[in-house]
């Protein structure tokens, strides 16, 4: 039996520091990139990422009970949370911000024959 809480012991430590290293990971992109949604990007993967492995180390080191199902649900919850407030944010950010043409580039490809955009079906 001993064998066992040892196993667990490692895999609990385990997914705990891989979890804060995701967050310090996400602390040095945050501010390695100059623009805002290169920032919220990486803040957001390493929100979910990162709480996600740490509540499963705490679900490990709880056992299976009620908590631990509880913890199931928040992980739940923050996984179909961070996107959507992520996204919400992006959009704001995109009609907003005035230098927006200054960071991305718009192309469109035309089809040199005849002249048209491709993929607009020949309107």
């Amino acid at each position: 039996m001993a064998v066992i809480e040892w196993i667990r012991f490692f895999l609990v430590v385990g997914f705990l520091l891989f979890g804060m290293s995701i967050f310090f990971l996400e602390i040095f992109g945050v501010y390695r990139f100059k623009y805002v949604l290169n920032r919220m990007q990486i803040a957001a993967t390493g929100d979910t990422l990162g709480i996600g492995l740490c509540l499963v180390g705490l679900m490990i080191a709880n056992g299976w009970n009620a908590t631990t199902a509880k913890i199931a649900l928040v992980i739940v919850f923050l996984w179909c949370a961070s996107p959507v407030s992520s996204h919400m944010i992006a959009k704001l950010q995109m009609f907003t911000d005035k230098r927006l043409l200054d960071h991305c580039s718009i192309r469109i490809i035309r089809d040199k024959k005849k002249g048209k955009r491709k993929g607009d079906g020949g309107q």
